[in-house]
């Protein structure tokens, strides 16, 4: 064994010189990190679920041609509860949001999300529809996020290889599913589609301007009716 240069000139552990090369100082959490990630990486599991366009292209990309094999992520999964990766792919509009989130909330953790294209990740050329959300990352945590109109197969095969680069980076020891105090972990409310769509989360702020609008309305009529009076 050889020993770990950065642990033997910390100042917490000394290693004797003579000892210097039959020695190795680490952590369980960087012997488990490789093979852990490594695992996971490697058996990604998406989950069948197209919005708009930009499915095409992921069934396309799921075909023989581009070989997602290689990834160990050709398990194209027809439930939530057996897939590892979500794959926002299409246009998002309020009337399909708490559909995608209880979806989300099914999926047991470690969990991923890759917002596909330009319309999952910002609302694309419909922004501007009364009818359409400005990005899936409103409502879940989204892990890599890449552009077009629709992406290309290639440019999907590119945000999968950016999330195991991701997947690399995780330690088992600081990953948020193991944290139970972790914001970003556990169910996210599923909004309620009324008059408009209603995040659970933001109720509070909803209430809040929601009185200070009665506020000023009840202020202003008040105003009016002095002027009346002053006019009268």
């Amino acid at each position: 064994m050889t020993a770990d240069s950065s642990a033997a000139g910390s100042p917490d552990v000394v290693v004797p010189e003579e000892l210097s090369n039959n020695v190795v100082i680490t952590n369980i959490a960087k012997l488990l990190d490789p093979v852990y990630n490594w695992g996971r990486r490697n058996s990604v599991w998406p989950m069948v679920f197209g919005l708009a366009c930009c499915a095409i292209e992921m069934i396309c990309t799921a075909a023989s041609r581009y070989d997602l094999a290689r990834f160990g992520m050709e398990v194209f999964r027809a439930t939530p509860r057996q897939s590892d990766l979500m794959i926002v792919s299409g246009t998002v509009t309020k009337k399909m949001v708490p559909t995608i989130v209880r979806l989300y909330n099914q999926m047991p953790e470690p969990r991923y999300v890759l917002s596909m294209g330009a319309c999952a990740s910002g609302g694309g050329p419909f922004k501007e529809g009364c009818n359409v959300v400005h990005g899936i990352d409103k409502l879940v945590p989204v892990d890599v996020y890449f552009p077009g109109c629709p992406p290309t197969p290639q440019s999907l095969i590119n945000g999968l290889i950016a999330l195991q680069e991701k997947i690399d980076q995780q330690s088992i020891a600081t990953v948020p599913w193991y944290r139970k105090d972790d914001p970003t972990t556990g169910l996210v409310p599923v909004p309620v589609l009324g008059p408009d769509l209603v995040d659970l989360r933001q109720l509070d702020i909803i209430k809040a301007e929601a009185a200070k609008a009665q506020a000023e309305m009840a202020e202003a009529e008040s105003e009016e009716v002095a002027e009346a009076e002053t006019a009268a």
